[in-house]
């Protein structure tokens, strides 16, 4: 049986009010991302209980560990979404961070080229700038769902939600758009914290 461990949401009301996000979508945000640390607790606590009764050869204990992954991602993503977000300042430019996009990418531009390009893809799902602790590179990855498609012991460094709840209430269809006010409000140097 795993050690029960105590998830509690994180306080991210230190966005409301920053451009481009409104105060209404952002609290739902909030309420979603809420649900996720509530359900990944639920899921955990179900999971302990079925092996505590002996439980954990059945399809019921099979199908909770499959839904932790979704859980758990779901929260932790959103815990990196919203850390990255809230300030206006570019990304310095002689940064770790920075260097390494230039080194990967070409450039800036090219970099963001790319990751804008990602995230404007039709469907749902994540836009996470990578870096792969084995040789330090860097890839601007597609997640389609919280649980499959990450890079196996890669690090994110910048996370976008391109789920429509994290932009539909105040950009309706125009993603682009949606991802242009995600840029002008980045905490680059969360993101540059992240880097290793």
């Amino acid at each position: 049986m795993e050690k029960p461990v105590v998830y509690e949401a994180k306080d991210f009301s230190k966005l409301l009010g920053i451009p481009g996000f409104s105060d209404t979508l952002l609290n739902n945000h909030f309420k979603l991302y809420q649900g996720y640390v509530k359900n990944t607790a639920a899921v955990q606590e179900k999971l302990n209980a079925l092996t505590a009764e002996g439980k954990d050869r059945t399809p019921e204990f099979g199908e909770l560990k499959r839904r932790f992954g979704w859980e758990f991602n779901g929260m932790r993503l959103h815990e990196y979404y919203f850390a990255n977000l809230g300030a206006k300042e570019q990304l310095d430019a002689k940064s770790d961070l920075a260097k390494r996009i230039t080194d990967d990418f070409g450039s800036f531009d090219e970099w963001k080229k790319d990751f804008v390009s990602t995230g404007v893809m039709r469907g749902i799902g994540w836009v996470i700038l990578y870096q792969d602790p084995a040789n330090g590179r860097l890839f601007n990855v597609w997640i389609n769902e919280h649980d499959a498609g990450h890079l196996a012991g890669a690090k994110p460094l910048l996370v976008l939600d391109v789920f429509e709840h994290a932009f539909f209430t105040d950009y309706q269809t125009d993603r682009p758009k949606y991802i242009e006010a995600f840029f002008a409000a980045i905490d680059w140097k969360a993101a540059a914290a992240r880097l290793k």
